[in-house]
């Protein structure tokens, strides 16, 4: 039993099916993270992962089944119509859902013509109407917690790559979200770089932050997991602890998966 199963969920997925034309990519997922919780997908490239993140983020619209954050419907009215359909939200609340929920992706996304500090302080200045001194100073005590204190004043392009996704993660955290998502934030890093990324990771997780992390770094869903989702072709096949899904996996799809990573 994990230490937060008395947690109250965060995150709640039900059902959720997703198709692009005639490509299924989802094909009916559920999944339950609580607060405080760190949930790990795992998979072939292809199985969905990214997928799934992106649907809890509203960045992709399940064709079916729904997502449900602390309770609440994401996309939707509360409560269908009286014909039973149900009835999407206006771009702005869907924003304001999406703000609540930090998302870091494998490419960094900064902006290369402001500096590192810069970065940060945009969407608090800019979307909650932060005061700059204010945003100034939070950004620089995030910069520090990610061990960039620094480098506030260097450039995208004057950063390593890992240096450039932990300020990504920074940006992310200055909005102050209740979860983070993570789509394989170390994949495009050379590998003597993975390890810095991770160890914020690392850290947030001890800090209680909720996160769900799309990686394919074995080590780190063994060592930091409460939950191990492994997906293929689409579905969620098996999920539990690391010790239950990677030294007793079930399927003889997992462990074949599993002798190609390990």
């Amino acid at each position: 039993m994990s230490q937060n199963d008395e947690n109250p969920v965060v995150i709640q997925v039900e059902g959720v099916r997703k198709t692009f034309g005639d490509l299924h990519v989802l094909k009916g997922c559920d999944l339950t993270v609580r607060s405080g919780e760190v949930a790990v997908l795992v998979g072939p490239s292809g199985s969905g992962k990214s997928t799934l993140l992106r649907c809890i983020n509203q960045l992709e619209e399940p064709t079916a089944g729904r997502v449900l954050i602390d309770g609440v419907v994401q996309g939707y009215r509360a409560e269908p119509l009286p014909d039973g359909r149900w009835q999407k939200l206006r771009p702005a609340e869907i924003a304001a859902q999406r703000s609540r929920i930090g998302m870091v992706f494998q490419r960094f996304h900064l902006f290369p013509h402001l500096t590192a500090l810069a970065n940060v302080m945009e969407a608090p200045v800019q979307v909650r109407g932060l005061p700059r001194a204010a945003a100034e100073k939070k950004a620089r005590d995030l910069l520090e917690r990610v061990g960039l204190g620094d480098r506030a004043d260097h450039y995208p392009s004057e950063l390593s790559g890992g240096q450039q996704q932990r300020v990504a993660i920074a940006r992310a955290l200055a909005m102050d979200p209740e979860l983070m998502l993570f789509d394989e934030p170390t994949s495009a890093l050379d590998p003597e770089l993975v390890s810095e990324v991770l160890s914020v990771l690392k850290d947030l997780a001890a800090d209680g932050m909720t996160m769900v992390v799309v990686t394919h770094e074995m080590g780190f869903a063994r060592e930091v997991a409460d939950q191990v989702v492994f997906m293929d072709e689409g579905r969620i096949l098996e999920s539990g602890t690391a010790e239950q899904v990677i030294d007793h996996p079930e399927s003889e799809r997992l462990k074949g998966f599993l002798a190609s990573v390990l």
